[in-house]
């Protein structure tokens, strides 16, 4: 009697799964994709030269700007969920779509860290290089992507008004302060 009421309850788990996994597939996140190119992406705002604008295209784009490209399977739930927390975080930490809107010193700050990032190998994420073969970075677009990142940087720095600065700095000094540093 046993044997039969463990394959009950089995067949029961096995079928729950099977209508849960169906029915999840109806639920969808809505999709980031604008191929409008507004007077906030950064190509409308600074030269981006064009190996670099490809390097964008095929590395960074779908999960920092407001279109991405989604594969095949991000139709199927719960991949899809977990591709769309990619996407609205990655935009959450820098959208190149709206790097306009940021002001002078926070696009300079996000120019560095893009630099920081790259150097390190911490992008593009290693889960996003596994199926995107082709955002893998060569030591070529490596050194690109953060000579053109490093030199708008500097130039932007230069733009900066003075009180931005100070009072950044002023900021700075003031959360050390607090961390106890």
């Amino acid at each position: 009697m046993d044997g039969l009421g463990g394959k009950n309850i089995l067949k029961r788990a096995v079928i729950a799964i099977v209508v849960i996994l169906v029915i999840i597939q109806f639920i969808h996140p809505d999709k980031n994709q604008n191929a409008s190119v507004t007077d906030y992406h950064i190509t409308k705002l600074y030269t981006v030269p064009e190996n670099v604008q490809r390097t964008l295209d095929n590395t960074c784009y779908d999960c920092h700007s407001n279109n991405t490209r989604y594969p095949w399977y991000s139709n199927i739930q719960p991949v899809n969920w977990w591709l769309n927390n990619h996407v609205v975080d990655g935009k959450r930490q820098l959208n190149f779509s709206d790097f306009g809107h940021y002001k002078l010193l926070k696009q300079v700050k996000k120019l560095r860290e893009i630099v920081e990032e790259v150097e390190e190998g911490e992008m593009p994420l290693s889960s996003y290089t596994l199926i995107h073969k082709k955002a893998v970075l060569t030591a070529d677009q490596k050194q690109e992507l953060t000579a053109w990142a490093k030199k708008l940087a500097e130039e932007i720095y230069a733009k900066v008004p003075p009180q931005d600065i100070e009072d950044e700095k002023k900021k700075q000094e003031a959360r050390k302060l607090k961390e106890g540093k």
